[in-house]
């Protein structure tokens, strides 16, 4: 009978994988305890078979679960632009409409004074003083801008189609349309730096005027008007081009969204395809015909993939 110091119990209750090698004995006499090593059944790990084909089947899901997540990543991702776009738009076409407005209103303004200088002319005899400073309105420096801006600029003016105005605006780039309105911004405030000497020559005349000489002011009033008309005229059209190039972003920055709404719904339909990609490969680890179940979820997989890639680059 073995007592409790005998190697072969000592061994089975450790538990370890000692080998004792008594002087009587020629084998190993270790026995590993089954509470501290556990082992599959041969019936589970007959299914996956431990080769690198096992392997990959058991991978696939792993892998096709990262792209699905990276997907929905890139779908909610490209929604956000879009709606980032939107409201940019939004944005833009407020600032377009306080231009449109001043338009509105020096065209207005400009066509009350040339009424006004004509109803005074037709029922009274009037003098322009005739001045070099107030004959002639400053012209306003032409835009500087680039050619493809040019062109979608020119498309608006004419009223061409929208799909015509979208197919111009498509290769202008965003730096090149900004530094447009800034052109046409600086133009602006060139335009009423030059229009100073004017108005300080009327001030000046209008202090030398003598208060009750009525021909004399009617006479100051109706140089006023000319010159007041042909400048809100011009104004006017200064105003005209800061709010078109305002147009363009708008229209830019609706291309933009229509284009990330697009990539989403595309990016969607990828991470469907790697979702499905992921159902069929896991059936296929538990299946009998692994092969045709696992090459349906690696075809859809890589379907996924291509689809994914050629949507961020192309569309």
């Amino acid at each position: 009978m073995l007592s409790e110091t005998t190697p072969h119990v000592v061994a089975y209750k450790l538990g370890c994988n000692l080998r004792f090698k008594p002087v009587a004995l020629t084998a190993s006499v270790c026995v590993a305890s089954p509470q501290m090593k556990s082992k599959l059944p041969e019936e589970l790990t007959s299914e996956v078979p431990q080769t690198k084909w096992g392997k990959i089947l058991l991978a696939t899901p792993v892998i096709m679960t990262v792209i699905a997540t990276l997907l929905a990543g890139l779908a909610s991702s490209e929604m956000t632009r879009a709606q980032y776009d939107r409201a940019l738009g939004a944005q833009l076409q407020s600032k377009a409409g306080d231009q449109w407005a001043y338009f509105q209103a020096k065209k207005l303004r400009g066509a009350m004074q040339r009424n006004s200088l004509e109803l005074l002319t037709a029922t009274t005899e009037v003098k322009l003083i005739a001045n070099p400073v107030l004959d002639k309105i400053p012209v306003p420096a032409p835009t500087s801008m680039d050619a493809k801006v040019a062109a979608a600029l020119e498309a608006i003016e004419k009223q061409k189609p929208e799909t015509e105005i979208a197919e111009l605006l498509k290769p202008v780039d965003d730096k090149s349309l900004a530094a447009a309105l800034q052109a046409a911004k600086d133009n602006a405030l060139a335009f009423e730096t030059a229009l100073a000497p004017a108005n300080q020559e009327i001030e000046k005349l209008e202090k030398l005027v003598a208060e009750g000489d009525k021909d004399a002011r009617r006479d100051m009033s109706a140089t006023k008007m000319r010159f007041n008309g042909a400048r809100y005229e011009t104004e006017a059209r200064v105003n005209q081009t800061i709010a078109t190039f305002y147009e363009l972003q708008v229209r830019k920055a609706n291309i933009a969204a229509e284009r990330h709404h697009k990539r989403s719904g595309k990016f969607f339909f990828g991470m469907l395809a790697a979702q499905a990609a992921v159902i069929v490969s896991t059936f296929a680890i538990a299946a009998q015909k692994r092969s045709f179940l696992w090459s349906v979820a690696a075809v859809a997989g890589i379907a996924a993939i291509i689809f994914a890639v050629y949507v961020y680059l192309r569309v």
